[in-house]
């Protein structure tokens, strides 16, 4: 079968390699029909989130058709369209049964220390072949699948593997109340279903930090005021924009590939700390690739943390769901022990929200064709990681279709 395999920092290739096999009696096989392009497939390519297994099937999202089905997999038949939770969990155990799916003790191969077990990530996740491919095996599949209906399209589904679980996930936790105003850093796929989420939660004021127009725009039409950072300071602006207190909540979308402002007044505040974060760089990715335009990590991992920090009012809430490797060792303690802050972050427990968060896809209060900007087919794959990974013009959200 087809599949799009990391073989080495900034060297990802589309391959022909052996069909999925049923490996334990809770496996279950699936034919993709569709998979997609995340932010973190970049991380990985980039070198700033790893090690990676070199042969690693990459992707973390997908939709198929149920194609095989272990001895003890009861619920699932061959035949059956599912959408497949990003992040793998066995569904019994203590923390599966208290809904952190995604610290389940069981479900990597690496131990229940390593933390969470995902498809097509690094070596301490697994490593669990992804769902860029043509098919996938699915461990614990009685609760690693979900039933899609009818009346939901691949590409409406494809969102609910991840994007839009982790989105309301850090809208969640930023326990945003009606009448609160927020920040989100970052708008990405996620970070703009992080808005629609708070939008949904009540937020009278939504702030969408970004410098590309065309994440600005989706945000502006998801009901986000937005600020580029090439342009001006957010510091600044959302002081203004509050009275001088600051937001209630923030919540950071964009993780450990950050990048600093260029040029404007925020540039100019803070142009004094771009030796600290080459030292970051340096820390956190110390074997890079680039090609060309491609594969250049974020040059200031923690530019948002501080923003973020800096933003929120005293005793709010502060929400991360940008990813972060291990080896990271930045934040801007001072401040937020000082302000008081409350502090969420984590992986997302993706299997928790799907059935709640499909139920609004199918009422069509979440509209996923607002963030998915690109269908190209499998076969097109890396080129579609490429222009992804780029920020050209329009690439917000890349949907592949695997099968017809």
């Amino acid at each position: 079968m087809k599949a799009i395999v990391f073989r080495a920092i900034g060297d990802i290739r589309l391959e022909d390699v052996d069909d999925p096999k049923i490996e334990k009696p809770t496996d279950a096989i699936v034919r993709l029909t569709a998979s997609a392009i995340c932010g973190t497939d970049l991380h990985l390519v980039r070198g700033t989130l790893g090690p990676m297994q070199k042969g690693t099937i990459l992707g973390h999202e997908g939709v198929g058709v149920v194609e095989e089905v272990g001895k003890e997999v009861r619920n699932f038949k061959p035949g059956d369209r599912v959408v497949i939770p990003s992040t793998i969990a066995c569904g019994y155990c203590s923390y599966c049964r208290s809904g952190y799916y995604s610290q389940c003790d069981n479900a990597n191969p690496n131990g229940s220390k390593a933390g969470t077990c995902w498809f097509g990530g690094p070596k301490i996740s697994g490593p669990v072949d992804g769902l860029q491919a043509e098919k996938a095996r699915v461990p614990f599949a009685n609760i690693g699948l979900v039933k899609l209906p009818e009346n939901i399209s691949d590409a409406d589904a494809i969102v609910l593997s991840d994007i839009l679980p982790t989105g309301y996930f850090g809208a969640e936790m930023a326990r945003i109340r009606p009448g609160n105003t927020v920040a989100v850093f970052g708008c990405g796929p996620v970070g703009l279903f992080t808005i629609k989420s708070a939008v949904l939660m009540g937020a009278s004021q939504v702030f969408a930090i970004d410098h590309i127009v065309e994440r600005m725009e989706i945000a502006q039409k998801l009901g986000a005021e937005i600020i580029d950072f090439e342009h001006e300071d957010p510091v600044e602006e959302i002081y203004e924009m509050t009275g001088g207190i600051g937001v209630d909540r923030v919540i950071d979308a964009v993780g450990i590939d950050a990048i600093h402002p260029h040029s404007g007044p925020a540039w100019r505040r803070e142009k004094d700390m771009e030796q600290e974060f080459t030292d970051e760089v340096n820390k956190i990715a110390p074997e890079t690739h680039p090609k060309g335009m491609n594969w250049i990590p974020g040059n200031a991992p923690s530019q948002v943390l501080m923003w973020a920090a800096q933003v929120v009012a005293k005793g709010g809430t502060f929400s991360i769901i940008g990813v972060y490797p291990e080896g990271a060792q930045f934040f801007p303690i001072g401040i937020v022990m000082n302000k008081n802050l409350k502090i969420n972050m984590g992986n997302c427990n993706h299997r928790k929200y799907i059935p709640m968060l499909m139920s609004l896809i199918e009422s069509g209060e979440i509209k996923p064709s607002q963030v998915i900007t690109n269908v190209e087919p499998l076969s097109a794959g890396i080129e579609a990681y490429e222009a992804f990974d780029e920020r050209k013009h329009g690439w917000v959200k890349v949907e592949l279709v695997v099968a017809g």
